[in-house]
């Protein structure tokens, strides 16, 4: 026993092993640099004063969670954050699936539909952003002129000025924008699928929504279940949709925590606030991850 492990040990240390150690400190001293430094500094300030300049400037304890968690404007936050989410990622299921069915059918163009489907996925987003922001503009924007000429409304609403239809405004720019990477997820899973259980079906006069239910969906439930993860994931931490579309307004009326975030940390500089909010967000993504880890592992099981 002894033998084997100093027989592990010298294996460990052997001359091939230190050079990727050396290979691999740049990535780990970048790791620990801007990911592990930042995350302890972050619950270091959740529980101490700051300056303004975000330094620590005494030990309060949990006082900061108890003044955040008093607030109510943070639990309207975290409430519109839920509900943001939770909508955003039931539209961009529902949608991404309805594309990937569209895309998977043979037809003549299909792969100029799947360039045109991949088109905002793949643009910047600040960019794709700021161009829904000229659509919605009052003025000019694309979206009142066709709704005026068309006679479908004749007299539209400031789309960003008002807090309802600033709040629809921009969770529908967060869903033009997830909505390619859901379709695409959903279409390799399709075309995973042996076109002969297919046949069987149609010649057992199984219909196209049995085969969709029965078929389908059996098929792509795991990448269904870590797609939709991963977009609640990002979606509750989607800060450009809402900072450019309305910065928060009208009156904070569409802020979400990752905003209230920003504007706390950048523009009041409550660093104190900003890093209990952070730490709290922290908390709710990992439960959901937790959840449904839980879930995906006790049906792999």
């Amino acid at each position: 026993m002894i033998e084997s492990e100093s027989t592990a040990g010298r294996r460990f240390f052997t001359r091939e092993s230190k050079l990727a150690y050396l290979l691999l400190l740049p990535a780990v001293v970048v790791v620990l640099g801007f990911m592990v430094y930042p995350l302890v500094y972050v619950l270091l300030m959740s529980v101490n004063r700051t300056n303004r300049l975000g330094w620590l400037n005494g030990f309060v304890g949990l006082v900061n969670y108890a003044t955040v968690l008093g607030d109510a404007e943070f639990w309207r936050v975290t409430g519109r954050s839920l509900l943001w989410t939770g909508l955003a990622v039931l539209v961009k299921t529902f949608l991404g699936m309805a594309i990937a069915l569209l895309l998977n059918v043979e037809y003549r163009g299909r792969k100029i539909a799947r360039m045109l489907f991949i088109a905002p996925w793949a643009s910047p987003v600040p960019i794709s952003v700021l161009l829904w922001s000229w659509v919605y503009n009052p003025q000019f924007g694309l979206l009142n002129h066709t709704l005026k000429i068309t006679g479908i409304w004749l007299n539209p609403p400031i789309w960003l000025g008002y807090p309802t239809s600033g709040f629809i405004a921009a969770i529908w720019v967060d869903i033009w924008l997830g909505v390619p990477f859901m379709a695409l997820v959903f279409l390799s899973g399709m075309q995973s699928i042996p076109e002969d259980q297919y046949e069987s079906a149609r010649l057992d006069g199984v219909s196209a929504f049995q085969s969709f239910i029965y078929i389908t969906l059996p098929s792509i439930k795991r990448i269904l279940q870590i797609a939709t993860l991963l977009s609640a994931l990002w979606t509750f931490n989607d800060f450009n949709a809402v900072y450019i579309l309305t910065g928060g307004g009208p009156v904070n009326s569409t802020d979400l925590l990752i905003t209230s975030i920003y504007k706390n940390a950048f523009v009041y500089a409550h660093f104190d606030r900003a890093a209990v909010m952070a730490v709290i967000t922290f908390i709710i993504l990992t439960a959901i991850s937790v959840v449904y880890a839980r879930f995906y592992f006790k049906e792999e099981a």
